[in-house]
């Protein structure tokens, strides 16, 4: 493959998890990554600020739809019901990448490195889930409690399409958020 070849993030991502399936996500170097899709570590490092990053690629995108889909949400609906809505219509184009999806849930799986990486990610997406919901003058514990219940929802849903690609997320999201409610409305407080 020649260098000048087009699409280097692309196919970075490919060589990377090819070999990350193949070898094991740890003992996998940029060099080798960056070899395999025919291009140099200058590169890779141009696209990626390391190897972790390979499989996070696009997560601050996916955080901008999400607020962009909760500012846009309508003013009557409850906190919890425009944070999800907001996962829900970003998610829908994740419908694409389910294959990919599958393989990165794996290997995030098989590494305490990607899994501390990925809880890094989800806490900075709760982080600006709650910050748009402040701005919809959602009170800041409320907010902070609502989006951080939220991106417990969709990593459910999320995890329950992994499962099974042919389920509508929507479906999955309202299922998943309908248990939640379950669950949160029949605790009592103890009051200690």
């Amino acid at each position: 493959m020649a260098r000048w070849e087009p699409d280097a993030k692309g196919r970075l991502q490919l060589a990377a998890l090819e070999l990350f399936r193949e070898r094991g996500y740890a003992e996998v170097t940029v060099a080798e990554i960056a070899d395999r899709a025919g291009l140099t570590k200058r590169t890779f490092f141009n696209h990626f600020a390391d190897k972790r990053e390979v499989l996070f690629a696009g997560a601050k995108d996916f955080e901008a739809s999400i607020v962009k889909h909760l500012t846009q949400a309508r003013d009557d609906l409850a906190p919890i019901d425009a944070a999800t809505a907001a996962l829900t219509r970003s998610s829908l184009e994740l419908a694409q990448y389910s294959d990919y999806a599958r393989i990165r849930r794996d290997l995030i799986a098989s590494s305490p490195e990607l899994q501390e990486r990925d809880l890094i990610k989800m806490t900075s997406l709760a982080s600006a889930i709650a910050e748009a919901l402040r701005q919809r003058h959602v009170p800041a514990r409320t907010a902070t409690l609502t989006a951080q219940a939220a991106v417990a929802v969709f990593t459910t849903a999320y995890g329950d399409w992994l499962d099974d690609s042919t389920a509508d997320f929507g479906t999955l999201m309202q299922r998943s958020l309908a248990e939640f409610r379950q669950a949160v409305g029949g605790t009592r407080g103890t009051g200690n």
